[in-house]
């Protein structure tokens, strides 16, 4: 998904800007970027690869070489930024949390214009630098922003750095969140809110949907308003968003919590533990083993010092090994047990299968899943997530062709009370071994997270949203 962190003070903010980025790397696995300015020395920037190491270890021997009172950084899931650009808007430093499913559309749309681009991204122009073209078509970075939000599809909130300000601005849908925080002398602006409290930043301001504002050291102003219709992602509270996190003031560990406990209402199993795939579905099984009550227990520990994120291999066969190899079970909680275990969602389900596999031959007795979001089967077109993985490889696409001979009637197969769905359920529970399994309800989710359901984007579950 990718998220960023921005701070301007009255003092040098480069250790903000640092441990503030750092703290989105929940959220991006390829690159990391920092970029500082003062007025003697000008834009100072740095670029490294994450894919084989962390981003403390690959930035710490940079921090000596900069300073500034302003700066911003991002962990991006995408291209290397913040990219440098200069134009009639003057030189500015741009980083992006952006989904462009139209980018070859406006490749070639700069391309025809005799427009060139520098950077690039495995093979393709790089999305930001996209953007900064978009946003250099305006005649001042407002009306450039609204280019963008005009020209995208898909979504795409940024940080604008210049000499003087920090300017970010939220996708026209509200699809990313982006927050403002305080401390004396000094503002910070970011993907998440847990960047905040260790850096000494309280919450102090979320940006709506489309909104465009100026931030300098003395505070900030809006100078576009945010618009009336919104559409954040849903996932953010069910698996992208880190427990600590708010998004439109509502915590993601409690959210998780009423997920799970929405779960277990509808439940008949009583089992004699309760657990969560780690991380992100230990506050959904919380949740699910307060309403049962019946004990929370860890049979499945994760082992982190060095095994990371299972995604982030590029090789298909490298992120599987990776996700079984960093989970380890404990056979003395497992043995002649009747297991219930809560997942933020089930993807193409090769890793739960797996796990269940190790469960089996650790002498579970019995093994049933409950996860935390209804059955994913619409391509996601907002963020990255899914982006690298065909649709078909999703577990309910391929319940689906086994049941149908080709994908169709996918609005049957999205409907709780018909048929269709509950032989896709099945269909998918018998491949992966487990003797029962229950996704959550939609409108449970959507009360879950106390929005109105015409504001939070369900796409990836029912194909509702829209650009």
């Amino acid at each position: 998904m990718s998220g960023f962190y921005g701070a301007i003070s009255k003092e040098d903010t480069v250790r903000d800007v640092f441990y503030g980025t750092d703290y989105n790397s929940h959220l991006g696995t390829k690159r990391a970027g920092l970029v500082f300015y003062n007025r003697q020395d000008g834009f100072q920037r740095s670029i490294h690869s994450l894919e084989n190491s962390y981003f403390r270890t690959k930035f710490e021997d940079d921090l000596d070489k900069f300073s500034g009172n302003k700066g911003i950084g991002i962990i991006s899931d995408t291209d290397p930024q913040p990219i440098m650009f200069n134009s009639h808007l003057g030189r500015f430093a741009i980083a992006t949390v952006c989904r462009m499913v139209n980018i070859e559309e406006l490749e070639t749309y700069f391309l025809t214009d005799k427009k060139h681009f520098t950077e690039n991204f495995e093979g393709n122009v790089n999305p930001t630098e996209v953007v900064a073209n978009l946003i250099c078509e305006g005649d001042d970075f407002v009306s450039g922003i609204e280019n963008v939000f005009d020209k995208v599809k898909g979504s795409c909130s940024l940080l604008i750095m210049t000499g003087d300000s920090i300017i970010a601005a939220r996708d026209k849908l509200g699809r990313t969140p982006v927050q403002i925080g305080k401390k004396e002398g000094a503002y910070a602006v970011a993907s998440e809110t847990t960047c905040f409290p260790n850096t000494g930043f309280e919450e102090e301001y979320t940006l709506g949907p489309g909104e465009i504002v100026e931030i300098n050291a003395e505070g900030y102003r809006t100078i576009k308003k945010a618009g009336s219709k919104m559409q954040i992602c849903a996932f953010l509270w069910v698996y992208y968003g880190y427990p600590s996190s708010n998004y439109e003031n509502i915590n993601t560990e409690q959210c998780r919590y009423r997920c799970g406990a929405a779960l277990a209402r509808r439940d008949t199993v009583e089992p004699d533990l309760v657990s969560g795939i780690p991380d992100s579905g230990i506050g959904h099984a919380i949740g699910y083993a307060n309403e049962k009550k019946i004990p929370y227990s860890r049979p499945y520990l994760k082992y982190t010092p060095t095994w990371p994120r299972s995604f982030m291999p590029q090789n298909q066969k490298m992120r599987d090994l990776v996700a079984k190899m960093k989970l380890i079970p404990v056979k003395s909680l497992i043995k002649d047990k009747k297991l219930v275990f809560l997942d933020d969602s089930i993807v193409r389900g090769t890793q739960m299968k797996d796990n269940t596999a190790d469960l089996r031959g650790a002498g579970a007795k019995e093994v049933h899943m409950r996860v935390a979001c209804p059955p994913l089967t619409f391509p996601c077109n907002f963020l990255n997530f899914s982006q690298s993985r065909s649709t078909l490889e999703l577990a309910s696409r391929k319940a689906i062709n086994k049941l149908e001979g080709s994908e169709k009637n996918l609005e049957e197969y999205s409907d709780p009370a018909s048929d269709k769905y509950r032989a896709m359920v099945d269909t998918i529970a018998k491949d992966m071994g487990i003797d029962s399994l229950i996704f959550q309800d939609l409108n449970d989710l959507v009360e879950a997270i106390g929005l109105p359901k015409e504001k939070v984007c369900t796409h990836c579950w029912d194909g509702s949203s829209y650009y």
